[in-house]
């Protein structure tokens, strides 16, 4: 605990004053009830004891220190529970996921639940947004930014192939401040490419879940696990598929599960689906940071003065109820 104002301990010097008039006050009872005996008026005899004479004053006392230690505005360390850390957004924007098995497409589906994802995050909460498609791009680093977090989703088109390894490590990247390679997943490294831990942290992988090149997703996948990343796959799209017009081709596209599902395990995340739109901001809300508890700094002011006028009010009943009067 600390204080705001130490120098207001000061008042605590009439405390001593206080106990020595208490003292002389008894001592003077003492005498008139030796003079009253003289005078026959009481009877003669040694006074008898009481143990409890001294708690109401004793608790007086205490009121009267504890408020003037609330004087100073103490602060004290409080617990708060609060959800924090780091959440990436890796949106796949590869071409297939301009299909409209998902309306109006799966990316513009994926970026309007995102939107509403990440004006409810509280403000102790980091977002990041990656893009992949062949590769993967950091779009906006970690931030509290909520206006540049925004920015980055609505920046995103498809084009391209898949790499769902290469949309990990880029999260990855993300979340540790610097470029995080596919070697750094291999056994018995012992080149220092140790990405370090980061408890706390999750990545929202937004994707169909269909592969096509790049680095083994599940590699990066235990990459991930190893330092501490919880990976959060939402499938988009139906199993079923749908074809999709391509510069004059037809392709199929459907949801993978098969990989997703993997990834999920490995790293101690779930996997969701997201059928349609409702199914998507539904699978957004289960998503959520962890919860910690923190110490926080706050005056506690309030809370010794309080305590102060508990005291102060049993001193007074029992004082009342052993002498008939406060003093």
């Amino acid at each position: 605990m600390t204080l705001t104002w130490p120098w207001a301990l000061l008042g605590l010097l009439v405390l001593p004053p206080l106990l020595v008039g208490y003292r002389r006050l008894l001592a003077q009872r003492e005498r008139r009830r030796l003079d009253l005996a003289e005078q026959g008026l009481v009877a003669v005899g040694a006074p008898r004891r009481d143990r409890w004479r001294h708690v109401g004053p004793a608790l007086l006392v205490a009121a009267l220190a504890l408020m003037l230690v609330s004087l100073t505005r103490p602060v004290a360390a409080v617990a708060e529970p609060r959800r924090e850390g780091t959440v990436v957004l890796a949106f796949d924007v590869s071409t297939s996921m301009a299909a409209t098995d998902l309306a109006p497409t799966r990316l513009d589906a994926a970026k309007a639940a995102a939107r509403t994802f990440v004006e409810r995050q509280p403000s102790t909460v980091r977002l990041g947004v990656v893009a992949f498609g062949g590769t993967g791009i950091v779009a906006q680093r970690p931030t509290d930014d909520r206006a540049a977090v925004l920015a980055a989703i609505a920046r995103l088109r498809p084009q391209g192939e898949t790499s769902l390894g290469d949309g990990i490590l880029a999260s990855l990247s993300a979340i540790a401040g610097r470029p995080v390679k596919a070697g750094d997943a291999e056994q018995g490294s012992t080149d220092g490419s140790d990405i370090g831990f980061y408890g706390g942290t999750a990545v929202v992988l937004l994707t169909d879940g269909e592969n096509t090149g790049g680095s083994d997703p599940a590699e990066i996948a235990d990459l991930a696990s190893a330092a501490g990343v919880r990976i959060e796959p939402i499938g988009l799209g139906s199993t079923a598929g749908t074809v999709l017009q391509v510069d004059g081709f037809s392709v199929a596209t459907k949801l993978d599960e098969t990989g997703l599902r993997r990834i999920a395990e490995t790293t101690g995340g779930t996997y969701r689906q997201a059928s349609d739109a409702a199914s998507l901001a539904a699978v957004y809300d289960a998503v959520e940071p962890t919860w910690t508890v923190r110490s926080v700094p706050r005056e506690v002011t309030s809370l010794v003065a309080a305590a102060a006028a508990l005291l102060l009010l049993a001193g007074a009943v029992v004082t009342v109820l052993r002498q008939g009067r406060v003093v």
